[in-house]
């Protein structure tokens, strides 16, 4: 699978049967109880979270949401997240460090929603404040892109303590589409921008974004999604054990700097 190109993984993730959230999450916790509301404006279905338990441990899981058919998609936005998504996603974590759970995040967005409501409605200050409230959470924070990473709207669920991605997902501060379209004044090169805009899981954790690469089976998650599920569980069983010895100024300190040394660039 390491040989298919940026391209070849894009269409590989955007298929229909492509394991979403909603079907990970029972694979991987048990006793999921999901919560709705920002306690502020509405609930966001491009976003669901609630406490589950997972090996026993009472955790707080977050996530996009993808929808299989096209009445899901639009019930879910097409897991383009309004600010009250993000809202809500930053309530459950204040929670989480209240009570001591451990945060995991689910993350599969094409991007925010950017329509007249969300701008209204705060969006950009919604994800900044995700940000900087992540940043200095008091508790384990783990992140896995499962698909699509895109910009500030995956970033509102990734400042995180360890982040991982599928071997066929995708992390990017712009789509291939939108960067063709600025840099060449042409949309129709978004698979050569694809292709050079470093975009896997082995070109992030080369540069040091992300920290593991989840292996998927040969086709992708979608042909054996217990797999994917069961190599997801592993590494958030190891990566949340391994956080929880960890003093959490110690913590603080490291997921600070560990966001402060990104950025990989050539002239």
């Amino acid at each position: 699978m390491s040989k298919l190109t940026a391209w070849e993984r894009i269409e590989l993730v955007k298929q229909k049967n492509r394991p979403t959230a909603r079907d990970y999450i029972p694979m991987i916790f048990t006793h999921f109880m999901e919560m709705h509301g920002d306690r502020c404006f509405g609930d966001d279905s491009a976003i669901i979270g609630g406490i589950a338990r997972f090996e026993r441990m009472p955790v707080t899981v977050i996530a996009h949401v993808k929808g299989r058919t096209l009445e899901d998609n639009k019930k879910t936005n097409f897991a383009m997240a309004h600010p009250e998504g993000y809202r809500k996603a930053l309530r459950l974590m204040k929670q989480a460090e209240k009570f001591g759970r451990p945060v995991i995040c689910f993350v599969d967005t094409p991007g925010a929603y950017c329509g007249v409501g969300a701008e209204e409605r705060g969006q950009h200050e919604a994800i900044a404040r995700n940000q900087m409230e992540m940043m200095r959470l008091k508790t384990p924070v783990v992140s896995v892109i499962l698909g699509e990473g895109g910009s500030g709207g995956a970033l509102g669920l990734a400042v995180c303590d360890k982040l991982a991605m599928l071997q066929n997902a995708t992390y990017s501060v712009i789509s291939p589409r939108g960067f063709a379209s600025i840099l060449w004044k042409d949309a129709s090169r978004e698979k050569e921008a694809a292709n050079m805009i470093k975009i896997t899981a082995e070109d992030l954790q080369g540069f040091g974004v992300c920290d593991a690469v989840i292996p998927e089976p040969v086709g992708g998650a979608q042909k054996r999604p217990g797999l994917a599920a069961d190599a997801i569980s592993q590494f958030l069983k190891q990566e949340i054990s391994n956080l929880s010895q960890i003093p959490i100024d110690n913590l603080l300190e490291t997921r600070y700097i560990k966001f402060r040394k990104i950025g990989t660039f050539a002239e």
